[in-house]
């Protein structure tokens, strides 16, 4: 097996593993209040990363008084307002709404970056937003079927995906030179401490503890957090960057395909034109920088797992 099909290999487990984690926020809704659940999930995850580090002698970055506060604006959005809002928009509509969204977040950082750091797009990229935007759309717009859907909890996951492009960029922010399984590491750590204390006002009075939700939090938490990581960069240590980034779309089209045969959820026309936009928009903005990355021998940027 060559190693860059090994590396393909990695990658398409790892994008299977985070549209998996939809359906485990999908039950973690119905059993557990959100922060009380995040809290949970990085409190196993966190000594599982430090383990990792102790035995791939990762050393810790030196950091200064601005990279830590960015490191606790990155906690507190794609640790913590990530995982909390995505839990609370699926106790109000669909896992399969929620795999054609999370699917938006390459266009979603890409349109971050123009409204908060002036990048000036080209029009493949404006091309791109505008698909995604369409695919959503899609979703938010569609008929409603009882309890299955809410545009409030399409809106609350929408929220998580722009948490998320906001992890991407306050990342970029960072002066210091950070691993990326030390990095993992500090939003994991970090992340608990952020959803400690909304946790432990939240659980008396909301939280409902249920063990199939508490099941879905460790496998959350060693899974598709821990394990996840480990593929994603054993994966894109093989490829190039770009080649890698054309795996995130297997997200959406796995959370989809599990909440339909694990949940049982149906699977309409607006949810089909949604991922295909999304994934269109997905394959449109990574798809023609292949060439280009392969010339230059690009490695994959540091990101959160």
């Amino acid at each position: 097996m060559s190693g860059k099909f090994q590396g393909y290999l990695f990658l398409s487990l790892a994008m299977i593993l985070v549209g998996s984690t939809v359906i485990a926020s999908k039950i973690i809704a119905v059993g557990l209040a959100p922060f009380g659940a995040t809290a949970l999930r990085f409190a196993v995850a966190f000594p599982l990363f430090l383990i990792l580090m102790w035995f791939t002698r990762t050393s810790w970055p030196k950091l200064g008084a601005r990279d830590w506060l960015l490191l606790i604006a990155q906690a507190g959005a794609g640790s913590v307002g990530y995982t909390t809002l995505l839990i609370a928009g699926l106790s109000l509509t669909s896992a399969t709404d929620a795999g054609v969204l999370i699917g938006t977040l390459p266009v979603v950082s890409a349109a971050i970056a123009i409204l908060l750091l002036g990048e000036r797009p080209d029009r493949r990229v404006l091309a791109a937003i505008a698909l995604a935007a369409v695919g959503v759309l899609t979703i938010v717009f569609k008929p409603g079927d009882g309890g299955a859907h809410s545009p409030l909890g399409v809106a609350l996951i929408f929220g998580a995906v722009v948490c998320e492009g906001l992890f991407i960029l306050l990342n970029k922010r960072l002066k210091a030179e950070i691993s990326p399984l030390a990095l993992s590491t500090l939003m994991a750590g970090l992340g608990f401490v952020v959803a400690l204390v909304p946790a432990l006002v939240e659980t008396p009075s909301t939280a409902q503890f249920d063990r199939s939700a508490i099941a879905a939090v460790l496998y959350y938490a060693l899974i598709p957090t821990v394990a996840g990581f480990v593929l994603w960069y054993a994966g894109a240590a093989r490829v190039t960057g770009t080649e890698a980034s054309v795996f995130t779309a297997l997200a959406p089209v796995s959370a989809v395909a599990f909440a339909f045969l694990l949940l049982g959820e149906p699977v309409g026309v607006h949810q089909l034109l949604g991922i295909g936009c999304v994934l269109a928009a997905v394959l449109g903005l990574t798809l023609p920088q292949i060439r280009a990355a392969q010339r230059a021998g690009r490695t994959f940027p540091t990101a959160k797992a």
